[in-house]
């Protein structure tokens, strides 16, 4: 049912800095912000030979990321993103086996502009997933 890796995101306190990190010390190719509004994020992704970063860093009070920050100051692993190619049919497969889609489990639409949902951790060995359309 999933397919590749599409990214691992990782919460940033310093989306700037950590841009930089990436870009200036490990020599990648880092693209501009991009606030997704609908999600509570500014996010920029790093491209690599086979997949990508996505630094995430909240956008607004409501953002889920700075929660997640308050626990983590430092920043860390927040989800790992799995592409599939009918995210529906993912979506029933997973709840028939018992697996827990967050929000209303109706996709949602991504920073890449395709539809993704996400799982929630506790039925993934504690790591948050999310889906993504391809």
């Amino acid at each position: 049912m999933i397919g590749r890796l599409n990214h691992v995101a990782i919460a940033v306190p310093d989306l700037e800095a950590a841009s930089a990190q990436y870009r200036d010390t490990l020599g990648a190719r880092v693209g501009t912000p991009q606030d997704e509004p609908e999600h509570g994020v500014t996010v920029v992704f790093i491209e690599l030979p086979n997949t990508k970063i996505e630094l995430l860093h909240p956008l607004g009070e409501a953002s889920p990321i700075k929660g997640f920050l308050e626990k983590n100051p430092a920043g860390g692993i927040h989800h790992i993103c799995y592409e599939v190619e009918d995210i529906r049919a993912a979506r029933d497969r997973l709840l028939a086996a018992g697996a827990r889609v967050l929000g209303s489990g109706e996709p949602r639409t991504g920073a890449h502009g395709k539809p993704v949902l996400f799982l929630h951790p506790k039925d993934f060995t504690g790591t948050l997933v999310e889906l993504e359309e391809v």
